[in-house]
């Protein structure tokens, strides 16, 4: 049902380009796109039917705004702009930068070789980028040693050392002639251009003389470098009878989602791929051309000479805005190199498809043998409840987080006990099952489908009583029964019922077994930690001269005995403590550790 606010400004609507920005009901923005027509693009949302995470959209649609523009281009730079700024949760969203390297020729009056991760309008020469970043910053050593440049700071008045090693062409004490820059620049391009034959032959001859000399080291060192070139430059074989630099844009839609692979040509190779997916919402054709403008609109990347994507993408616009040749080859090479991204795609996406309903088999459906086997409805989130003590003192307990069957840390909890001093599992679930809920309530939380407690009828008991006669609750509560191995065996529904028992090869009981050491194991954790803070403290307080503030200072900087006998005097001293006092804590602290080590 559209309300009257929205049904009133799409009544407002004009025939014109522009960007549209939908909000939830916070006034946050969660959606941008761009339409040739606004009204007819907008009004679509909210008029025609629509499923999976279009749907979604709709559904949290409170607001939207809209910009008017010029052209179906000037939406587009609208769009990508708006997305990169608010990163709406339902568009497409990318990082800025590629994280991979380039090899950069610079353009001064000495150049030098670089290796830089952005790709700038200064009339240097960038070759890449390279996947492989350290093969990368082997191969820029490498050539920096064969085609001397400039690898010192500039003139100096005397040489440098990489002059007197042959790696400079001596910028550093005199005045090199630019056709001696030249003529190393040429080379350069030429082997980062894929022209590698004459080097690694010379490589070759040079590591098998090595290796004849028994010098196995610096063999070994040649054969690295050989196949740092190799995954550079020469890693892939030839796919293309040109060398222009091309990216191809493919992709493949199925069951709300969009794949989407991307090759990068350079020197006639297949030099990287990427791949992404992500839940669709908007017409496939349209969010892969956002997504492509996008990519170029990074700081890390380098637009190539050509660009190929499917027919239905607007190659126009594409053109006009990336200012590079968008086309859609109909045979040859590159139609044969677009149809292996589509299949790429699809695979990908196929591959994800599988692993997310396997997972699904893994949770939700674990969720449902729960469910079956307590006789509850079908639910979301479980929480499950331990004790850990140490012979009554230190009494603890831990609260863990399971929805849909997946653990969310964010949301444990740990409890120190306030109304006991001895062990007393019926009084340790009352008073921890009163706390987490009487706060839930109170803060209008969200409260879980189901209890599990590990223990038995006594705990079971205890947690029935306080949800249903304290707080009004109807809570489905479950133990967790082990066995006499202390493994997980059995639940238990209601004092007095027989035990469940569910298949140990089932996901359900993977699932409770899953949870139950969870909760034991964040149990045990959180005590420990009690327990070693609680026997500093008393330790403390038994060296003369220590009293609550003193050891509150101790305990909050140092945490521990052994770190306090590794600080210095100063450091000690340093909180606020007298001299006299800092020496007969280390001197405490020495002999306790020693009495420790003696007891082992």
């Amino acid at each position: 049902m559209v309300s009257e606010h929205i049904e009133n400004k799409l009544a407002l609507l004009p025939n014109e380009p522009g960007s549209y920005q939908m909000k939830d009901k916070n006034g946050k923005i969660i959606y941008v796109g761009k339409a040739k027509n606004l009204r007819n693009r907008v009004r679509s949302y909210f008029k025609l039917e629509h499923t999976g995470k279009t749907a979604e959209l709709v559904k949290n649609i409170a607001d939207f705004e809209f910009i008017v523009t010029n052209s179906d281009k000037e939406a587009f730079l609208l769009e990508i702009t708006l997305i990169q700024k608010w990163q709406p949760y339902y568009n497409i969203r990318l990082k800025r930068g590629t994280g991979y390297p380039y090899i950069k020729i610079s353009n001064e009056r000495d150049p030098q070789l670089i290796l830089v991760s952005e790709v700038k309008k200064d009339g240097a020469f960038y070759f890449g980028p390279y996947p492989n970043v350290y093969a990368a910053q082997e191969t820029l050593h490498f050539l920096q040693k064969v085609y001397p440049l400039r690898r010192c700071n500039g003139y100096q008045g005397r040489p440098c050392l990489y002059y007197h090693m042959g790696q400079c062409l001596g910028a550093c004490f005199r005045d090199v002639p630019e056709a001696e820059y030249a003529v190393e620049i040429k080379k350069i391009k030429a082997f980062l251009n894929g022209n590698t034959g004459a080097v690694k032959k010379k490589l070759t001859v040079k590591m098998e003389a090595a290796a004849e000399n028994l010098a196995f080291e610096q063999a070994a060192d040649i054969r690295d470098q050989i196949q740092f070139i190799d995954a550079t430059v020469e890693k892939q074989k030839i796919i293309s009878q040109d060398a222009t630099p091309r990216d191809v844009f493919n992709y493949y839609v199925k069951d709300g989602w969009l794949s989407v692979q991307i090759f990068f040509i350079r020197q006639a190779r297949l030099m990287k791929r990427e791949k992404r997916i992500f839940t669709l919402v908007d017409d496939p054709a349209e969010a892969m051309a956002s997504f492509i403008l996008q990519f170029y609109n990074r700081k890390n990347i380098k637009l190539p000479s050509e660009i190929l994507v499917p027919t239905a993408i607007d190659k126009d616009v594409l053109e006009q805005i990336l200012q590079v040749n968008v086309k859609t080859p109909q045979r040859g090479a590159k139609r044969e190199l677009l149809e292996l991204a589509g299949k790429n795609a699809q695979i990908a996406l196929d591959e994800k498809l599988r692993l997310m309903l396997l997972s699904d088999q893994k949770t939700t459906g674990a969720m449902q043998e729960l469910a079956e086997a307590l006789d509850i409805p079908l639910g979301h989130r479980i929480e499950a409840f331990d004790h850990s003590h140490t012979q009554g003192v230190d009494l603890v307990s831990a609260m863990v987080v399971f929805d849909d069957g997946w653990p969310e840390k964010k949301l444990y909890r740990k409890f120190k006990l306030k109304t006991l001093d001895h062990a007393d599992e019926a009084a340790a679930t009352r008073e921890v099952i009163r706390r987490r809920y009487t706060r839930l309530l109170k803060e209008k939380g969200q409260l879980p489908d189901l209890i599990l407690i590990d223990g038995g009828e006594i705990q079971l008991d205890a947690a029935k009583d306080v949800l249903e006669n304290e707080l009004d609750l109807a809570i489905p509560v479950a133990a967790m029964v082990k066995n006499e191995h202390h493994k997980t065996a059995d639940l238990i529904k209601a004092a007095g019922d027989e035990h469940l028992h569910l298949d140990p090869k089932s996901q359900g009981f993977m699932l409770l077994q899953r949870i139950q050491d969870e909760v034991h194991r964040f149990a045990i954790t959180f005590h420990r930690q009690l327990h070693g803070k609680n026997t500093l403290a008393s330790r403390l307080d038994e060296i003369q001269g220590v009293g609550p503030k003193t050891r509150q200072k101790l305990l909050s900087q140092f945490g521990s005995l052994k770190k306090i006998s590794q600080a210095s005097l100063e450091e000690i001293e340093a909180l606020g403590i007298a001299s006299k006092t800092a020496n007969l804590i280390k001197v405490s602290v020495a002999a306790t550790l020693r009495a420790n080590e003696l007891k082992k």
